[in-house]
């Protein structure tokens, strides 16, 4: 499986297009779910994706700070082939990104509520209460170190 990362102006225009379709193959088609995918942030983001013979098993984009959220943010969080490992591998990889390349010193996201266990695995804490995002359950969570011990929440 190969690793590769690049900002926006760095991706191929094949490279752009596979992202793009296997976005929408997993949150519109799969999720059935309306929304504007292209939302003009992937041009503020790093690229991170696994791929192998196939193409793209893994993706997500890490967003720089002030897009989405004051921190640097990670979204489009996927994979293709499920139960594998693929979904640690891809989030390490987007966390490592936006602490060595983008100095974030915390990540804040906007997880689907039925994935908080995954995040939670890595150290990020949900920091707001439910909400429907595109008529699905969401909650806000933040990633820094220590930020467990500091804040513990419950929500």
């Amino acid at each position: 499986m190969d690793l590769v990362i690049k900002r926006f102006e760095e991706l191929s225009a094949e490279e752009l297009y596979e992202i793009l379709q296997v976005r929408v193959a997993v949150f519109v088609v799969e999720q059935n779910c309306i929304y504007q995918e292209i939302d003009g942030k992937d041009r503020h983001s790093y690229h991170v994706l696994l791929k192998d013979d196939e193409g793209i098993q893994a993706y997500l984009r890490v967003v720089d700070r002030g897009i989405s959220f004051e921190e640097v943010s990670i979204g489009r969080v996927l994979t293709l082939k499920r139960g594998c490992g693929l979904g640690n591998r891809i989030l390490s990889e987007g966390i490592k990104v936006a602490r060595e390349r983008m100095s974030a010193e915390a990540i804040k996201i906007e997880a689907q509520s039925y994935a908080r266990q995954f995040y939670e695995n890595f150290g990020f804490v949900q920091v707001s209460e439910e909400f429907l995002e595109d008529g699905i359950p969401h909650i806000e969570m933040l990633w820094k170190e220590n930020f467990k011990s500091e804040t513990e929440r419950e929500f």
